[in-house]
């Protein structure tokens, strides 16, 4: 007895909603935040403003693209698609490969960065304990 896992009467995007682009520039931020607060020095600087600005770059590159297609769509057209999360996250995607739940595929989108990010806090919080701790002895 096999059941069938396909969900039908289930609304199809082709686009993230933007509270997920939002949170993907908010978790680069977080990374770029955490890695001049832990491992910004003197020695480090440099490097860290180089990393910055590839960062920087590669966030205003997709905002600038998003602004202009924002400014070639008819107003009408416009504000038909402002979907809650909510209901947007209980449809589906269309992606290249195929079709997702909307909620699969952000968790895929946002997953890589998320864990940089707090893989990077997470360690730098350990290289202030272990620097704190070896200054004490």
């Amino acid at each position: 007895m096999t059941r069938d896992l396909s969900r039908h009467n289930r609304p199809i995007y082709n686009r993230l909603h933007p509270i997920v682009y939002a949170a993907a520039v908010g978790l680069v931020l977080w990374f770029v935040v955490s890695a001049w607060a832990f491992f910004g020095g003197e020695d480090t600087e440099l490097l860290l403003a180089v990393v910055s600005g590839f960062f920087l770059i590669a966030v205003a590159i997709p905002a600038a693209l998003w602004l202009v297609w924002r400014s070639q769509q008819d107003s009408d057209a416009a504000r038909g698609e402002h979907i809650s999360l909510h209901d947007w996250a209980s449809g589906e995607l269309n992606t290249s490969q195929g079709r997702r739940k909307a909620t699969d595929a952000t968790v895929e989108i946002l997953l890589p960065i998320a864990a940089v990010a707090f893989g990077i806090t997470a360690l730098g919080i350990v290289f202030h304990f272990a620097a704190a701790s070896a200054a004490h002895l």
